[in-house]
């Protein structure tokens, strides 16, 4: 698409292998099938130019939402289970990356971690996080054996690799008990640091669980067995592509001796960690959903129960500090369809943490998202937001995604 060139489509009947390849070896074989058409060897095929099947991509996302765009190279190259098979998709959700094929159907417990329950005094709480995270990863672990499972490939897959899916919720809680406006660098610093350390500690928990129960099947051979973990797995991705993604990878935790301890001891699961997207849990434990900033400052929201009237608490106790919170501030938060950006008595730092959703540049939730995903070994439940009408503005989003080695991205 940069190049403005040609790109070939094929019948899958006739090109059955590229379904199991991915990065320069895709690259390799889909040449060589393009020669192969041009010689008459290959029936079924079109030809036509990249960026109008972009365009065409694009204009389904703008119209509908879907299809959710996600990139196989990076998929793949960062999976820890790249000895074992072939990532072909991500679940519904896509956070999920395992591999599938015939003889196995992916399977991924997943559990979240609320966030907002873990910042004290102004800062997160290491000592809490770093315990929840490792009843988390038990409990996880505990449920893949009882488990019902619906087909014979289901339950084959789950019991081989053991893989398990730990994220969070209320992030943008915590931004707002810590202060920080989503569109930041410093929230993208503490979307790197809060990362880092539950997957450390995730990481950790599954190799004491290796300790006491023994590793999961496939272990060897894995990313996990040859040292490889997945904020390695950045510099691959690269290497493969050619080109930097120019994230910081400096490592605030002690993780030579974590490597030290998966060497001696292995992983009791394939996978650690995956963020959903957490709609109804979040509800039910009143933080904002998964890794979203706000979508509305005030909204009413519908299901089987009835219509109730959210608005965001943190705002409300912000606004009586400077003795704003009336019912004339109520009215006209509601005139404004919940934003705040145009009362300009409500002080401007203010303003700035409680934009919503669609008030922040899309780029910010891609740069939150690369910073997290350094050292996540799955993936993560990233919707875009925009009110752009432009392709191209559109088409710069999913390329920045791309180049900044994000796995899936969800719904636009």
């Amino acid at each position: 698409v940069e190049g403005d060139l040609e790109w070939t489509l094929f019948s899958p009947d006739e090109t059955p292998d590229l379904h199991h390849m991915y990065g320069q070896a895709f690259k390799a074989r889909y040449e060589e099938y393009e020669r192969k058409a041009d010689e008459g060897k290959i029936q079924l095929w079109k030809r036509m130019r990249a960026r109008d099947l972009w365009r065409k991509m694009l204009t389904q996302l703008y119209e509908t939402g879907h299809p959710w765009i996600t990139f196989k190279d990076a998929c793949n190259i960062r999976s820890p289970q790249d000895h074992a098979g072939v990532v072909h998709s991500s679940n519904l959700c896509t956070e999920i990356t395992l591999n599938t094929s015939r003889d196995e159907t992916a399977v991924c417990n997943l559990g979240s971690v609320n966030l907002s329950r873990h910042i004290r005094e102004g800062a997160l709480d290491r000592e809490e996080l770093a315990r929840t995270v490792r009843v988390a990863m038990r409990m996880l672990d505990n449920v893949i054996d009882p488990n019902f499972y619906p087909t014979s490939e289901a339950k084959y897959s789950n019991l081989r690799h053991r893989p398990v899916g730990l994220g969070i919720m209320g992030l943008q809680d915590a931004l707002y008990q810590l202060e920080m406006r989503f569109d930041s660098e410093e929230a993208v610093d503490f979307s790197d640091e809060f990362m880092e350390f539950i997957s450390y500690h995730a990481i950790l928990a599954s190799s004491e669980l290796a300790k006491e129960r023994g590793t999961y099947e496939t272990y060897s051979g894995s990313k996990w067995a040859r040292g490889i973990f997945p904020v390695d797995t950045v510099r691959l991705l690269e290497e493969e592509r050619g080109q930097s993604t120019h994230l910081d990878l400096r490592e605030r935790l002690d993780w030579t001796s974590l490597r030290e301890h998966v060497r001696e001891y292995g992983m009791r699961n394939s996978n650690c960690m995956a963020i959903a997207p957490t709609a109804t849990n979040a509800n039910i434990n009143g933080c904002v959903p998964s890794i979203e900033p706000m979508y509305k400052n005030v909204y009413t929201k519908s299901n089987f129960s009835g219509e109730f009237t959210v608005i965001i608490e943190y705002l409300v106790e912000d606004l009586k500090k400077f003795e704003l919170w009336n019912q004339s501030m109520l009215e006209r938060v509601k005139y404004y369809d919940g934003s705040v950006q145009e009362i300009l008595e409500i002080p401007e730092f203010v303003r700035l943490r409680y934009k919503e959703v669609f008030e922040i540049e899309p780029l910010w939730l891609l740069k939150h998202a690369s910073y997290r995903g350094k050292w996540i070994d799955q993936s993560q439940s990233l919707n875009i937001f925009t009110n752009t009408k432009s392709g191209k503005a559109l088409s710069d989003i999913y390329m920045t995604a791309w180049k900044l080695g994000l796995k899936t991205t969800y719904y636009l």
